[in-house]
């Protein structure tokens, strides 16, 4: 096995790393850890069945099938609150090695409890952490590009770069947050040695950028200024699947049309405002970014 080498720039991240994990472990009132023992790792599978809304019987991430995968060198982390009644769990986050010629981090599913605020960013920060320590300098996840907050968090709290938009990735899915929607999903890749914010302003030149799509509700999808494209997506698409699930299909073609015609033109997503608007940008500003 060829040995780990570690730039001077990813031992000085791995450094910083335990800090900023802990910060944000404290900012958000829980306490971070891994999880081995079967009792720990069922009482994550059953917290991503609740989050994911399926019976604890069928949850979307099996009990043995998280412990399969701590056996395997991967890792469960859990964010736990104390209250009066003891510990609970407030967030989780699985991680995997991808392949070993990259030093990547592949993270499967990351969720919070809806009263966590913080408790997201201190997960990823501790995963962060553990997959520095073990050589790795990038981490790879995907989430759904309708959720606009989700999105937010991606790229403009972590500063990660979206890197591929993938149609119906999972193909149907039947939990309570996805029944009835197709699954596209935006792969979102995270530099781990500079893991900070990023700094793409969506909103600059917004205002002054043309309409070239129109979104379902009437308003704009699509606005573009030269090689900036701005497109929007719902305030709420789960609440929106739950009321009109024809609709909020509706917006998963429409946004899929953009994006998958921008990504085939070389752009990529950068930034997330805080009213829906992602900001697309050309892949090599995307990609020469030194500080995200």
């Amino acid at each position: 096995m060829t040995p780990v080498t570690i730039s001077a720039a990813g031992s000085a991240a791995a450094a910083g790393a335990p800090n900023a994990a802990e910060a944000a472990a404290r900012t958000a009132g829980v306490a971070v850890r891994t999880v081995h023992d079967v009792p720990g790792i069922r009482a994550v599978a059953d917290f991503l069945a609740d989050v994911w809304q399926t019976p604890r019987a069928t949850p979307p991430y099996p009990s043995e099938v998280l412990h399969s995968l701590v056996h395997a060198g991967g890792a469960v982390h859990a964010a736990y609150r104390a209250g009066p009644s003891g510990e609970r769990l407030a967030g989780a986050a699985v991680a995997v090695f991808g392949t070993p010629d990259q030093r990547e981090v592949y993270s499967l599913v990351a969720a919070a409890n809806a009263s966590g605020r913080g408790v997201g960013f201190a997960v990823k920060q501790a995963q962060r952490l553990w997959a520095l320590e073990r050589g790795a300098t990038t981490m790879r996840w995907t989430f759904d590009p309708l959720v606009g907050r989700n999105a937010r968090f991606n790229l403009a709290k972590l500063g990660a770069t979206g890197g591929e938009y993938l149609v119906d990735f999972y193909g149907p899915m039947s939990d309570g947050v996805n029944n009835g929607d197709e699954s596209d999903r935006l792969t979102v890749e995270w530099d781990l040695v500079t893991g900070t914010t990023g700094t793409d302003d969506p909103a600059d030149g917004r205002s002054a950028a043309d309409v070239v799509r129109r979104a379902p509700d009437g308003g704009p999808l699509a606005l573009r200024d030269g090689d900036r494209l701005w497109c929007r997506v719902p305030e709420d698409i789960v609440a929106l699947r739950a009321a009109d699930p024809a609709l909020a299909l509706h917006w998963r073609h429409a946004v899929r049309e953009v994006f998958t015609e921008a990504y085939a033109e070389g752009l990529r997503a950068t930034a997330m405002s805080r009213d829906g608007w992602y900001l697309l940008t050309r892949r090599e500003n995307a990609s020469s970014r030194e500080e995200h």
